[in-house]
């Protein structure tokens, strides 16, 4: 099914000389100028009744501009009732707090049962805009925060910020080894050469930045909060192996079970039934993409997550202090 959009306006003076594109992105701040220039390019934008296809163009003000341009709604997708946990909700945006376990977006293995198929059920007319409004991921097995658009205006806005590096990501989580101090890691990330599920770090990949510091220190593990710059594929899973300190429990990037010496027989059994990555996404920070107010959110520590701390802790306690 197609929905259609329909846009006039006419062109400010202040524009003069610029080009068409330009133009438009201003003109009509709610898209994004990657999409005004496939509108051109498409031949559904007319400049005073006669269609303009080069996005090169350029304007001189006065003119009436018309857009008249279709897009898909997701209709390869079932909206169903998934319980989530809804933090934050007002009509243009919406944030959650993921458990482990919930894919975010179909795809091959999961066309059911993601966090897409439950903000159809939740909010029917986020059916309207691309991807259903989902600006970032956070993986299967990765909790917390996640922000979601509700209208195409909002996402365009929150996609602007994220590539800008304004939204604000902060995660916690325990790796293998004792860090010395904190850091960070600034190497590019693609997809692996071989396995073509992972990720890893390559001269051909994209740039990735990633702020890390140590908040507790245990006998073999390290407790860390870590902000992003970027946002790429499991940046900090890859980050952290690469670093040779590997997330606690993830399956991908070599986070098997290494208990410190001498453990007891419940502490070892607690890290090998730790079936996944220990990574929380505990702060999400950014402007509103409306009203231009800042907001911040904080999510508690799942109880897995507290769990395996209060195990490190009383090893800790028990070697150091017993």
């Amino acid at each position: 099914m197609q929905e259609k959009i329909e846009l006039s306006a006419i062109v400010p003076e202040h524009l003069f000389g610029k080009r068409l594109d330009q133009g438009l992105a201003e003109m009509f701040p709610d898209y994004s100028r990657s999409r005004i220039k496939e509108w051109i390019t498409a031949g559904q934008v007319s400049v005073d009744g006669v269609v303009v296809d080069k996005p090169r163009e350029k304007i001189n003000g006065g003119e009436v501009i018309d857009v008249v341009t279709f897009f898909e709604k997701l209709q390869r997708h079932q909206a169903e009732d998934i319980d989530l946990n809804v933090i934050y909700e007002d009509e243009f945006i919406l944030v959650i707090d993921k458990p482990a376990g919930l894919v975010v977006h179909p795809g091959a293995g999961n066309s059911q049962g993601t966090v897409l198929n439950a903000l159809l059920a939740h909010a029917p007319e986020i059916d309207l805009v691309p991807r259903a409004g989902i600006v970032h991921r956070l993986d299967k097995d990765t909790t917390g925060l996640m922000v979601v658009a509700k209208t195409i205006a909002a996402q365009t806005h929150l996609v602007e910020q994220l590539q800008a590096r304004e939204i604000s990501r902060e995660y916690e989580a325990v790796v293998c080894g004792t860090m010395v101090a904190g850091g960070t890691v600034d190497a590019p990330i693609g997809r692996h050469a071989t396995k073509r599920t992972s990720m890893a770090v390559r001269e051909t990949g994209k740039p990735a930045t990633t702020h890390y510091r140590v908040k507790e220190k245990f006998r073999a593990h390290t407790y860390l909060r870590l902000k992003l710059e970027s946002g790429r594929t499991h940046q900090i899973r890859v980050h952290m192996s690469h670093l040779t300190y590997p997330l606690v429990g993830d399956p991908l990037y070599g986070g098997r079970p290494r208990p410190p010496k001498a453990a007891s027989a419940e502490f070892i059994e607690l890290l090998r039934g730790f079936r996944r990555q220990a990574l929380h996404a505990v702060q999400l920070e950014l402007t509103h993409p409306i009203t231009g107010e800042w907001l911040s959110w904080k999510s508690p520590l799942p109880a897995d997550f507290v769990e395996l701390l209060a195990a490190m802790r009383a090893d800790n306690k028990l070697h150091f202090n017993g």
